[in-house]
């Protein structure tokens, strides 16, 4: 099994996960990007998903894709669960440096957000893309005893490597996911993987990889085309009451949600 990180840009995304994870008495993982936590804001983010854990939801709330150590440093002081940051485009020693002195700051306030980082390069697009990102390639995929190395001097508690996943859709399909390398990195890593660009892959590299050792899998931009797509047909007939259309998009990515949740819990 593994938990689905979905995120999200306002309410009514979360209205959508939080709607199927009470439907089907499951974990999830609310992700919010830089971006997207600049437009519904971090503070009202944090209110959503403790509004839901009132209501004793098991749901979470993750700084995704966090770039700088300031930023990731807010997270940590309003207390989220947990913060990805994200340098993967930089050297291997100035990602261990910039990721360990964010495990450190997370340590130094007690230790209550988990601290995430990637290794390896997937891209940064959560898009509708006719290739493959700028820069993304077999050689950019993460070394398993780098991997180990990486764990070991930044003390990060999740690791999101790159074993074929990439940001973003491809028109023409995503690439296969490399099974026996998340293998590997699982064993010589020993903290949870997290596959982040989840969008477009098949079902049965999920299942693979998932009995591989993929703890956490990220769904972004099928939730996005599912938004967009529902609303798009909620204002058919010249609609112009927001809580009509809105719903539309609500439900079609309630589709995704659930169908993903169900999948990656065996369901």
């Amino acid at each position: 099994m593994a938990i689905g990180h979905f995120n999200i840009s306002d309410s009514e995304g979360f209205k959508a996960i939080k709607e199927v994870a009470e439907e089907l008495n499951l974990p999830v993982v609310v992700g919010v990007s830089e971006g997207e936590r600049e437009f519904i804001g971090l503070k009202e983010a944090k209110a959503l998903v403790l509004s839901a854990q009132e209501e004793n939801l098991p749901i979470f709330l993750n700084a995704d894709h966090t770039y700088s150590i300031e930023k990731a440093k807010e997270a940590i002081d309003l207390e989220l669960d947990s913060v990805i940051i994200d340098s993967a485009n930089k050297s291997f020693e100035e990602n261990i440096r910039i990721t360990k002195e964010v495990v450190e700051y997370a340590q130094s306030k007690g230790g209550k957000t988990l601290i995430e980082a990637e290794l390896g390069f997937i891209g940064q697009s959560s898009k509708v893309l006719d290739n493959l990102p700028d820069g993304v390639s077999p050689e950019t995929q993460t070394n398993p005893e780098e991997a180990q190395k990486f764990v070991e001097e930044t003390g990060i508690n999740l690791l999101a490597p790159s074993v074929g996943n990439v940001h973003g859709m491809i028109k023409t399909g995503n690439p296969k996911l490399n099974i026996e390398q998340i293998k590997e990195i699982r064993e010589k890593a020993l903290v949870p993987l997290v596959l982040h660009g989840g969008s477009g892959i098949s079902d049965e590299d999920f299942r693979q990889a998932i009995k591989a050792g993929i703890a956490m899998i990220h769904i972004n931009t099928e939730l996005r085309v599912a938004y967009r797509e529902g609303i798009e047909e909620g204002l058919k007939d010249n609609e112009i009451a927001p809580y009509k259309f809105m719903a539309k998009g609500v439900e079609e990515m309630k589709e995704v949600i659930r169908a993903k949740l169900k999948l990656f819990n065996n369901l």
